[in-house]
């Protein structure tokens, strides 16, 4: 590490003001920043309390997502050799995770490469550091993606949430919406059956469908119980449980299905204080109240689904622990960070209810809470000023009398 730093120190003085490559001060600087704590010291009107920054904050986000990574490569393998019923390959882990992970990787080589080449862009175009926040975001979308999703729609799908759902707001720190969730709308909404339907979650099942063995579906839980509504079934699910559920052997997006993997991230980013625990609790206690009144009402077999099952399927608690915890597009106030968890944990569920045909209502739960947290945050901070004016006029006529 020492000659490394010399070398960047040799390197300096010509990317700084007045150099040959000061219009490479951008990337240098990213590039140093990444690899070593930042030399500047905060003199005057410092109110900081420990050495953490905002590459060191992504740092923690990206160490949380590696076993959600991890595991969602081992069941790509896993749903793929299954789906063929090849039981020697199911049984061995390393043939599972080795398949895997030769599958996701370039899903997220293409999603770092394409984002950080357009966040390296803006930064020198604008002569501005290089944001951080793509640090994430680059991890996030490959996980929330179909296994078998075509590279350039990733790529065109990550270049749309960079650009238009961050650049155009100012880069990092200034995006209304969360740029991961952007990227899997933008997919959804523009490539549809690119990420919907019952081969595509499925590694290889969408172009070899006639070597799957009978009676296998690649249907997700929450596709299999709209399905069972569709067909007055009385039965939702047919191939997992919640053991399957817990563990995460489903079909599903990449990250998303292992529940154990997600609550291990949690527990990092709780620890070490970089998520708020109102938000993520708060989430997870707004889509099991929402559950619950559903059960009540029992209208049909969709609604009688016990409420914690909403918590274990789809990207209910991948989206509780990982975006709906952003930052940068959640609120502010502590009072609004419980609303806005309530809330989002209750339209989830109520869309997947109410709109079976979109079984997995987390991502616009969370685009849409993310629109409305300036209004949250305001009538909180509104709310306090009044409750504080009136606690004033109180100890004002005490005061007189």
């Amino acid at each position: 590490m020492k000659l490394l730093r010399d070398i960047l120190d040799k390197m300096k003085p010509m990317v700084e003001k007045g150099g040959k490559l000061h219009s490479l001060h951008s990337t240098f600087d990213a590039i140093e920043t990444f690899l070593f704590v930042p030399n500047t010291v905060t003199k005057n009107g410092s109110h900081i309390r420990d050495a953490i920054e905002l590459k060191r904050t992504m740092f923690f986000v990206v160490l949380a997502l590696i076993p959600a990574m991890l595991f969602g490569m081992y069941n790509a393998g896993y749903q793929h050799f299954l789906s063929l019923g090849d039981s020697a390959a199911i049984a061995s882990i390393f043939t599972c995770f080795w398949y895997g992970m030769f599958k996701v990787l370039p899903i997220i080589i293409v999603s770092y490469v394409v984002g950080l080449g357009i966040e390296f862009i803006a930064a020198q175009m604008r002569g501005h550091e290089v944001n951080e926040g793509f640090l994430v975001s680059g991890m996030l979308i490959p996980l929330i993606m179909p296994v078998d999703a075509p590279l350039w729609m990733v790529a065109v799908s990550t270049a749309f949430a960079v650009i238009i759902g961050k650049e155009v707001f100012g880069g990092t720190g200034m995006n209304i919406f969360n740029p991961a969730l952007l990227a899997r709308a933008f997919m959804f909404f523009a490539y549809t059956p690119f990420i919907s339907g019952d081969t595509i979650w499925i590694a290889g099942m969408t172009n070899d469908s006639r070597r799957v063995i009978d009676g296998f579906s690649g249907a997700t839980p929450l596709t299999e119980a709209a399905n069972a509504l569709a067909d007055k079934s009385e039965v939702l699910y047919t191939q997992t449980g919640v053991m399957d559920w817990i563990i995460g052997t489903v079909p599903g997006s990449i990250g998303e299905t292992s529940f154990i993997a997600i609550m291990i991230g949690a527990a990092i980013l709780l620890f070490t204080g970089i998520a708020s625990w109102r938000i993520m609790f708060s989430v997870f206690a707004g889509g099991y109240v929402m559950g619950l009144i559903f059960n009540l009402i029992g209208y049909n077999i969709y609604m009688e689904m016990p409420a914690h099952h909403h918590l274990l399927l789809g990207g209910f608690a991948f989206g509780a622990v990982f975006m709906a915890t952003d930052p940068v597009t959640s609120s502010q106030t502590n009072t609004g960070k419980v609303i806005y968890g309530l809330l989002v944990g209750i339209i989830a569920v109520l869309v997947r209810v109410v709109n079976p045909g979109y079984p997995e209502g987390m991502m616009l739960s969370i685009l849409f809470m993310n629109a409305m947290v300036p209004l949250v945050d305001y009538y909180v901070v509104e709310a306090n000023i009044k409750r504080r004016n009136k606690r004033l006029k109180m100890v004002t006529k005490v005061i007189d009398c």
